[in-house]
């Protein structure tokens, strides 16, 4: 067994190593929307409400629509609706993105289109960047709180709203699942120099939230389903077009380039760089049951369920979490009476086995190892319900004693733990989540074609509640 240890050990660093350097996995989109739509807008944009302050605040001491100063030698301020912005308010185009904090989508548009959009189109002139609140609060009941922070930040200067936009994205890991977000946002804010006792007075106002909601609203009149998503305006001509969903870098410069040059933005069939497909494991061929494994997808994940289920749960977890744990022993049995035995949802799982729980892969390997003998939801839940046991510095004696409180094959079983393939079986799955999921647990919900990721452990009414959403209206009904 310390051979296994060792193995487990070692493989363990290289997987770590091997995560550090990849990047930019694709991952569903949050969005119910797979293309970008090229549509004129004619709606009224809501807008919110001037805040109620005897003093004014740095939007209101401004000239409308000037900019206030400077934040990463790009100049900000507010527009005349109260919205921030980075760039020139003359540029010929002007971008908002609808978005929401916690969207993780949103940020990868963050870290990876953004910044080259600020260098080669804001820095130059050619684009004014609006950002638009449109927290999605199904998906992120978080997000609202950090919308809420970034405004009353910009009440004492866009300077200081656009350092708390820029730290909220950078930290949305942190954040995402916290059961008291307003803490951990609220710490973001004073280290970026906001002054704490007016920022506070700001985040009890309920103007905020309604400005918050009115944003919102502001985007589904727009037709916007989900985040982050987009309204590109021809400062000359004034017609508008919108794309929604998280396209790359170079979609974003055909649809800008098109309209400085006084065109409309390209057709679907114009657009060279497709947006990305769902990964096998999420597709409708990997999600097929395999013939020749039962209990298993094609794409090698076991599930429970109806297969021909119109809407998939891929959950993501880790058997030496806590919130997971949480969400097993809580929250899974309500699930599986209310939804997956009665054939309405597929729930498929994956491992994600953090560094900070130094004995979760080897209990996603006993997992497998289980499965090997047909048992692996068995040892699933024995795995949550004695995390306490086996959650020690040599778990194996432990977890080879649960085998056989399942009548497994000990053996058999001491012998697949020691054994390469269940780990890369494993690491498979750490490998799925790169570029879109890096907390457990969290499950992506399919339905339609489309995806969409939760992030943590939720109540079980709550999680219930939102996929019967889904199953009645789609993703776009959430």
């Amino acid at each position: 067994m310390r051979k296994n240890r060792n193995f487990i050990v070692i493989f363990s660093l290289l997987v770590l190593l091997l995560i550090a350097a990849c990047s930019g996995t694709q991952a569903p989109e949050e969005t119910t929307s797979a293309t970008p739509g090229v549509v004129n807008q004619s709606e009224e944009v809501l807008v919110a409400d001037e805040p109620d302050e005897a003093q004014p605040t740095a939007q209101e001491a401004a000239s409308p629509g000037q900019a206030q100063g400077d934040y990463a030698d790009l100049p900000v301020g507010f527009t005349e609706e109260g919205f921030p912005y980075r760039g020139d308010p003359e540029a010929p185009v002007v971008l908002e993105e609808f978005s929401d904090y916690l969207c993780p989508f949103c940020g990868r548009h963050y870290n990876e289109t953004l910044p080259t959009l600020l260098e080669n189109y804001v820095a130059e002139g050619q684009v004014q960047y609006i950002f638009r609140d449109m927290p999605l609060v199904s998906l992120h009941p978080n997000a609202p709180i950090g919308h809420r922070a970034a405004i009353c930040a910009g009440q004492q200067g866009a300077d200081l709203y656009w350092q708390l936009h820029d730290q909220l994205f950078a930290s949305q890991n942190q954040w995402a699942s916290v059961p008291e977000p307003i803490t951990y946002v609220t710490a973001l804010a004073e280290d970026a120099g906001v002054e704490m006792d007016a920022f506070e007075t700001c985040m009890a106002d309920p103007q905020i939230e309604t400005q918050i909601n009115e944003g919102v609203a502001a985007g589904q009149a727009l037709g916007f389903t989900g985040t982050p998503s987009f309204r590109f305006t021809s400062s000359e001509s004034g017609e508008s077009f919108t794309m929604i969903g998280a396209y790359p870098l170079a979609t974003f410069t055909q649809w800008i380039d098109a309209i400085l040059a006084g065109e409309a933005p390209p057709q679907e069939e114009q657009v060279e760089t497709e947006p990305p497909e769902l990964p096998f494991w999420a597709n409708a061929e990997g999600l097929a049951p395999d013939p020749d494994r039962p209990g298993y997808t094609l794409a090698g994940d076991e599930y429970k369920g109806n297969p021909e289920a119109s809407v998939v749960v891929v959950e993501f977890s880790d058997f030496q979490c806590p919130a997971c744990q949480q969400h097993s022993l809580l929250v899974q049995p309500t699930l599986d009476q209310e939804l997956i035995e009665t054939g309405d949802i597929l729930w498929v799982y994956k491992h994600l086995p953090l560094e900070m729980h130094p004995q979760s892969l080897v209990a996603a390997v006993a997992a497998e190892c289980a499965a090997d003998q047909g048992k692996f939801w068995e040892m699933h839940d024995l795995l949550f319900e004695s995390a306490d046991r086996w959650g020690i510095d040599e778990p194996e004696p432990e977890l080879v004693a649960l085998a056989g409180e399942l009548d497994l094959d000990e053996s058999q079983f001491e012998t697949c733990l020691d054994s390469r393939e269940p780990v890369e079986r494993v690491v498979s799955d750490i490998y799925a989540s790169l570029g879109a999921i890096s907390s457990t647990p969290s499950f992506v919900v399919l339905a339609d074609g489309q995806g969409s990721i939760l992030s943590g452990s939720r109540p079980a009414d709550e999680f219930v509640t939102l996929l019967q959403g889904v199953l009645e209206n789609g993703l776009g009904g959430q």
